[in-house]
């Protein structure tokens, strides 16, 4: 394999296989993987602006059964710390979103083994019912098929149901790496990965947009890497034509911090700086039909997620007025919303207020500023 000969076919947009994509992880120069990123990017973002979102993630429990190995924030049924969050918890987090100028709860949960569909269906319809406005961008691939189990039924079926109560959009979650050797060994008790992809093609048939993720760095081989890479994409391509599909992918590396991985199995994150940089340059140069790249500023902090700016990422992602899970293995970074406008202008690009469509919306005239301990 040549890697100026790839680099020219990734600029042409065609599809680089997974051994591909290895070969060009270990043998591209950096600033050539950054450079062959940014100009596809710009093929669909020519405008300069680095998108962004308020948002506010709400977990509806944290009682779970599925016993991730890198998850330090759920609890088993009838822990004493167990919780099911209620309406007046959700008004009082839902309220002060839309004081800071958000519009949207990326809300999930544990693999609960008594909320059923009947729970989200009905929660969904009270939210919408007092908060009109209000977007849900909601479970996951997981939960939908947890859910999908404890009622006997069909992915499609969950999905409509959910969608007819008001759920807008279905993040990524729970993809960790989908081959399932890696899953037996981290998150057993999750849907395979065959089944989360499934679960996404069901989604994009019924015109639901979806997200997709990749949390590397454990135990995964860099095949394994570019093997989820790869099965991302063609689901994207099997998507109906007028479905926006995965309309986002955001890569980030393990957090180790506490996690039974670590403690047990002596698995550490040794992701550095400028390795999250060429998995992020990989992830548009593999993905040329999935038109937003997202950079985690949450879990590598403002400098590198900056950097990945010029490397292929269009989004800088949420403030994170409220995050649980990542934040407890040991992701410390921050945001205002001044403050990630300002890291995106120190970059060198406009920054661009969103929606979750990746639509653009104006900065909300009255908007206080949610304050954070760094």
């Amino acid at each position: 394999m040549n890697a100026d000969i790839l680099l020219q076919r990734a600029l042409g947009f065609e599809f680089l296989t997974a051994q591909e994509g290895r070969f060009l992880f270990e043998h591209a120069p950096t600033a050539e993987l950054m450079d062959v990123a940014n100009e596809m990017r710009k093929k669909y973002h020519s405008d300069n602006k680095v998108t962004w979102i308020i948002d506010r993630n709400v977990n509806t429990t944290n009682v779970c059964i599925a016993n991730c190995k890198f998850c330090n924030f759920y609890r088993i049924p009838g822990h004493s710390e167990s919780y099911i969050t209620s309406i007046d918890q959700y008004k009082q987090k839902i309220e002060e979103t839309f004081r800071y100028g958000g519009e949207q709860l990326l809300l999930q949960g544990g693999h609960h083994p008594d909320l059923g569909l009947k729970y989200y269906v009905d929660l969904f319809r009270e939210l919408k019912r007092l908060y009109p406005k209000l977007k849900l961008h909601s479970l996951g691939p997981p939960e939908i098929a947890h859910i999908t189990k404890l009622e006997g039924s069909t992915h499609t079926e969950v999905l409509r149901a959910l969608m007819d109560a008001g759920l807008d959009s279905l993040p990524g979650a729970g993809a960790e790496i989908l081959n399932d050797r890696v899953r037996r060994l981290i998150s057993k008790g999750k849907c395979s990965g065959r089944e989360w992809l499934d679960v996404m093609r069901a989604a994009h048939k019924l015109n639901l947009t979806t997200s997709a993720t990749m949390m590397f760095g454990h135990i995964e081989t860099i095949d394994e890497r570019f093997e989820h890479l790869v099965w991302l994409r063609e689901v994207q391509s099997e998507k109906p034509q007028n479905a926006k599909g995965f309309i986002a992918f955001i890569p980030w590396p393990f957090q180790d911090e506490g996690t039974l991985l670590r403690r047990i199995k002596g698995v550490r994150n040794h992701v550095t700086g400028e390795e999250y940089i060429r998995m992020l340059a990989l992830s548009r140069i593999m993905l040329p039909n999935i038109q937003n790249i997202q950079a985690s500023w949450l879990t590598v902090g403002k400098e590198i997620a900056q950097l990945c700016l010029h490397g292929g990422a269009n989004d800088f992602g949420s403030i994170m007025i409220e995050e649980n899970v990542v934040s407890v293995a040991g992701a410390p970074h921050r945001f205002t919303s001044k403050g990630i406008q300002d890291a995106i202008r120190e970059a060198g690009f406009i920054p661009q207020l969103r929606t979750q469509q990746y639509e653009y919306r104006e900065l909300p005239e009255m908007m206080e500023q949610q304050v954070i301990n760094y």
